[in-house]
């Protein structure tokens, strides 16, 4: 119902704004407002996600170590909390987004225990890990709160627990709360009328092209936006990109969440053109609230750059790209 009145009040002022967010990606440092004016005055952003981490040695260790001496700066609860205060000095609103990192690599969604009792000890050490990051999301009175990212295994195995936990962290969180999902988990996700959005790190595949053209990945869009469209309308919650982004390589929209460093031939163009296929497949839609570019570094003057095949568009030409979209659909 709430997000049907927001929805009707848009419609009727003529305006479609958007979350226009960053990922903002933890370091070594604190920063200042030289780390923040360019996420600004290049993108025109609104929004960045801030993400402290906590970290497991294995995909069934039942520990998570976080907001430990060790960590950088922004890994951990005070950094992160600065972060959020540096990036707030930009009129930018937050989102905390605490993250899981399992050594070498392993992927979040494949976290799975072996006995009974380590998943007690697993929920209970995820439980004091999130709550951490609630409260002080609750503190800077930020206005968007992410409970997990891509943990599908843990979610489906451990469902009451799930419901449990969102019911705790809105004792110490009064903000909007959302999930961020892979893009091929959010259809199995069992809690999102729970939710205030339904959270998608959007990695569809959407062309085989090794330069993809703007009109194939259009057209590669098409099926996967009807689901999500669906499930927009089916639990009356608006979608949010939790995380989206090309590479700046060659084949980029064929499997989008391929990090390794195997696809390393640059393709500038290939960056834009998917990227300005998402913006034109969503940015005008009603039920669509926007996300959250990946990913956004500190240091922008020695960041990405024409020779970087990486996610980031720092110094790259779809740096344009963004801010045109981010511009015209600002909130």
């Amino acid at each position: 119902m709430f997000f049907s009145i927001l929805l009707l009040i848009e419609i009727m002022s003529g305006q479609n704004s958007k979350i226009n967010g960053v990922s903002f990606v933890s370091s070594r440092v604190k920063i200042d407002s030289t780390h923040t004016k360019p996420v600004v005055t290049t993108l025109g952003a609104n929004y960045a996600t801030v993400m402290p981490f906590g970290f497991v040695s294995t995909i069934s260790t039942p520990e998570i170590a976080f907001n430990g001496r060790r960590q950088w700066v922004g890994e951990r609860r005070a950094g992160a909390k600065q972060y959020a205060l540096a990036l707030r000095e930009q009129n930018l609103k937050i989102m905390i987004k605490p993250q899981l990192w399992i050594a070498r690599g392993q992927y979040t969604g494949f976290i799975n225990m072996t006995t009974e009792d380590d998943w007690s000890k697993f929920e209970t050490s995820y439980t004091a890990f999130i709550l951490e990051y609630a409260e002080l999301a609750q503190e800077i009175n930020a206005p968007l709160f992410c409970i997990g990212t891509e943990l599908e295994n843990f979610v489906k195995m451990r469902p009451a627990y799930w419901t449990s936990l969102i019911k705790k962290i809105k004792t110490i969180y009064k903000g909007q709360l959302t999930y961020a999902a892979n893009w091929d988990e959010f259809k199995r996700t069992p809690f999102w009328s729970e939710l205030d959005y339904i959270g998608i790190d959007a990695y569809f595949p959407v062309s085989e092209e090794q330069t993809p053209t703007i009109e194939a990945c259009i057209e590669g869009w098409k099926t996967h936006k009807a689901v999500i469209k669906e499930y927009a309308l089916k639990y009356n919650k608006p979608i949010l990109f939790t995380e989206y982004g090309y590479r700046s390589v060659d084949f980029s929209g064929k499997e989008p969440w391929r990090s390794d460093r195997e696809l390393n031939q640059v393709n500038m163009q290939a960056q834009v053109n998917t990227t300005k296929a998402l913006y034109e497949t969503f940015w005008d839609e009603d039920w669509f609230a926007g996300g959250f570019i990946w990913k956004w570094f500190y240091n922008y003057s020695t960041s990405g750059g024409e020779s970087n095949s990486q996610f980031t568009p720092q110094n790259k030409p779809v740096e344009a790209v963004i801010k045109q979209y981010y511009k015209q659909y600002s909130k």
